[in-house]
């Protein structure tokens, strides 16, 4: 493994000088930082704790623009985290490009990051290894199926569904919708849309309900019409894009909210004044803690864990008894 030596002997400058390109407490010229950071790049080197050089104080949010990302999510995730960040002295850089991993493993490198926060999580992440690889402090939001012993953080989406479909069943429904996230994420086998979906299976054979599961993307009305003709009394909406869409199309249809179809949204719709009975994904706290549990991580006080935020149900004017049995 690369040492600070090896990088200063390459780009022809002191050891002090590569520390000082790290951490940014000198001025060094533009082109002398320009060769030190190329050589760091090329030679893979990180700081080791025993090595002269400083934090850079630095956390990379890795946040790849891939089809069904819900932006408003994201932008709540992203600005707590950045003030969360800002609260312990330190900068969030964001990576939106959805490289291969050794292209992300450049990124990574050069940014001179001192630890990780990686977004849109799948359960065969290839992201895996070249994290597990680069041994920097790192937070998964998301669970993979194999997550190598890197932190993972996310909403309890398993038992958010078991949630739903409890209140629902609780309330005299038998066939009931899903709107999830779009296909391309489903396609992708991202994790959060995976656990709703399984622990709403689980939760229908349980209460031997009968559920009816599409993928919502752009063509909200087709989507709409494939859960209505198969008869469901109540619909749990997984999709924040595609929520107030569905419901002005359930008001245009002349259905009426909950007299002819209950609806639960799953989102972070929760803390704001609204009708709709919900289960919030908690976005702004999940940036929140994912910076924390960085900074513990470099702080040495903490070990790899897998934490599940518990979901809340909270039931408004959206819910109510079937008008008839199905």
């Amino acid at each position: 493994m690369a040492t600070i030596h090896d990088v200063a002997r390459a780009a022809g400058v002191a050891p002090s000088t590569v520390s000082y390109v790290i951490s940014g407490k000198r001025t060094v010229s533009a082109a002398t930082r320009r060769r030190v950071q190329q050589q760091i790049r090329l030679l893979g080197y990180r700081p080791r704790a025993s090595e002269p050089t400083d934090r850079s104080n630095l956390l990379a949010l890795l946040a790849p623009q891939r089809p069904g990302i819900e932006a408003p999510t994201l932008m709540r995730f992203t600005s707590a985290a950045t003030a969360a960040a800002r609260s312990h002295g330190l900068d969030l850089l964001l990576l939106t490009k959805d490289a291969d991993p050794g292209e992300l493993r450049e990124a990574v490198i050069g940014s001179l990051a001192d630890g990780l926060i990686a977004l849109d999580v799948t359960a065969a992440d290839n992201r895996v290894p070249m994290l597990t690889a680069l041994d920097r402090p790192t937070v998964l939001v998301g669970v993979p199926d194999h997550p190598n012993a890197i932190t993972c953080l996310d909403l309890d989406f398993y038992t958010a569904a078991t949630l739903c479909m409890d209140h629902l069943a609780g309330l005299g429904h038998r066939t009931i919708g899903l709107a999830g996230p779009a296909p391309a994420v489903h396609d992708r086998g991202v994790s959060h849309a995976a656990r709703f979906r399984q622990g709403f299976l689980d939760s229908a054979a349980r209460h031997r309900t009968r559920i009816v599961a599409r993928a919502c993307g752009d063509d909200i009305r087709s989507c709409l019409d494939g859960l209505l003709d198969a008869g469901i009394t109540a619909l749990v909406v997984q999709n924040e894009d595609a929520l107030t869409s569905l419901v002005l199309d359930l008001g245009r249809r002349g259905l009426d909210v909950p007299r002819d179809i209950s609806v639960i949204a799953v989102g972070p719709h929760g803390g704001d004044p609204c009708t709709l009975t919900t289960v919030e994904v908690p976005a702004a706290r999940l940036g929140e803690l994912a910076v924390e549990m960085v900074v513990d991580q470099l702080d040495g006080a903490a070990a790899p864990e897998i934490r599940l935020l518990p979901p809340r149900l909270v039931a408004r004017a959206s819910t109510s008894h079937p008008s008839t049995s199905d």
